[in-house]
């Protein structure tokens, strides 16, 4: 009798140990699926850019509105020495003395104001026999940002110089390559904007107002007739 008891009491704990056991780990199981839906959800889902949302557009397609570089005030306090430490970077293939004899590049003494591809004696691509035109401010500059994008099938491998500040810094150093320099630009007014409002109230003030307002008469009286008669007022 001793022994059936204590073997019942025996049962009841082990069977609710196991019971235990199995509750807890039913519970790990069930964490552990929902963080793996969690985590999936995560990675599947597709991002969602919400500061775009919250401005209203994505910020990629927001129009950027340059208005035209200032050369003028840009060169005009540009550093030469800078420029002529930038320069350095092309003395493999350039030389920059007067007279100096052309490289794998044509001899830089002069550029600025020069034809394009004028250089006597040397070859030339096609890409820049084609071009045209003369080595201006903005055509340098256009240039020596991106030799491959301004003159397609040029054979200058130069990358380019992505930093504005360098290229005014290089541009103003190979001005001063020239017995006389080519002159520097006026800088842009500062009421630009305001001069082109002018122009635009200037070609408002040249429409011919008086024959606009002839031609539109008609159109009232046409409908001055199409209009109801207004009813007597009977006090009702």
């Amino acid at each position: 009798m001793g022994d059936l008891f204590f073997n019942k009491i025996a049962g009841v704990i082990i069977g609710g140990i196991l019971a235990i056991l199995a509750i807890t780990e039913l519970g790990h199981m069930l964490v552990k699926s929902h963080a793996a839906d969690e985590l999936t959800a995560e990675n599947t889902a597709y991002p969602v850019d919400w500061a775009a949302l919250e401005s209203g557009g994505s910020a990629s397609q927001e129009a950027v509105v340059e208005g035209p570089t200032d050369y003028g005030l840009l060169l005009a306090s540009a550093d030469i020495g800078a420029g002529e430490r930038v320069a350095r970077r092309c003395q493999s293939c350039h030389n920059f003395e007067n007279g100096g004899a052309d490289g794998t590049g044509p001899h830089l003494w002069g550029v600025v104001g020069r034809a394009v591809a004028s250089v006597a004696g040397f070859s030339y691509s096609e890409a820049l026999n084609s071009l045209g035109g003369d080595w201006g401010y903005a055509e340098l500059d256009g240039y020596l940002e991106r030799p491959s994008a301004y003159a397609p099938g040029t054979a200058m491998t130069f990358a380019g110089l992505r930093d504005e500040g360098q290229r005014m810094d290089l541009i103003a150093y190979l001005r001063s390559l020239s017995d006389t320099p080519m002159a520097l630009p006026d800088p842009l007014p500062a009421d630009a904007p305001d001069a082109v409002e002018a122009a635009m109230t200037d070609a408002m003030d040249a429409v011919d107002m008086p024959a606009a307002q002839d031609a539109t008469e008609p159109m009232e009286a046409a409908i001055d007739e199409a209009a109801p008669a207004e009813l007597p007022n009977d006090g009702h």
